[in-house]
């Protein structure tokens, strides 16, 4: 389900992955399945990949950037992450995860991993 959005290592997000569809093939409702898979999806968006630490680049963080990220975290506007991602490249990043991340279908929550580390928030 991640592979299609973040680049994978192999000890990384495929083997979080693989244990996420082996815990949810246990016995249990569809419903409870269900909720266990957006509880990861929203445990992504706030904590990000924790194999794969991204250094947030000054050069990145533009007025724009800026902008934009305030904006979203304010306004919890994340239809808005697309146009963070194309700020974020013209500004110059070119991380694959922060760029996929904001691309992604989501779900995204107040705590977003990437509107974080664009406000300086730890």
């Amino acid at each position: 389900m991640w592979a299609e959005f973040i680049p994978c290592d192999k000890f990384g997000w495929r083997a979080a992955e693989r244990t996420a569809m082996t815990v949810t093939s246990w016995p249990e409702s569809d419903r409870q399945r269900t909720a266990t898979m957006c509880q990861l999806d929203l445990l992504h968006c706030v904590f990000g990949n924790p194999f794969r630490p991204v250094e947030f680049a000054n050069s990145w963080r533009s007025e724009t950037v800026v902008a934009l990220a305030s904006g979203i975290y304010a306004e919890r506007a994340f239809d808005r992450l697309p146009i963070l991602a194309d700020a974020l490249e013209e500004a110059g990043c070119d991380h694959p995860d922060m760029l996929a991340h904001c691309r992604g279908p989501g779900p995204h929550v107040r705590g977003c991993w990437v509107v974080d580390l664009v406000l300086g928030k730890s």
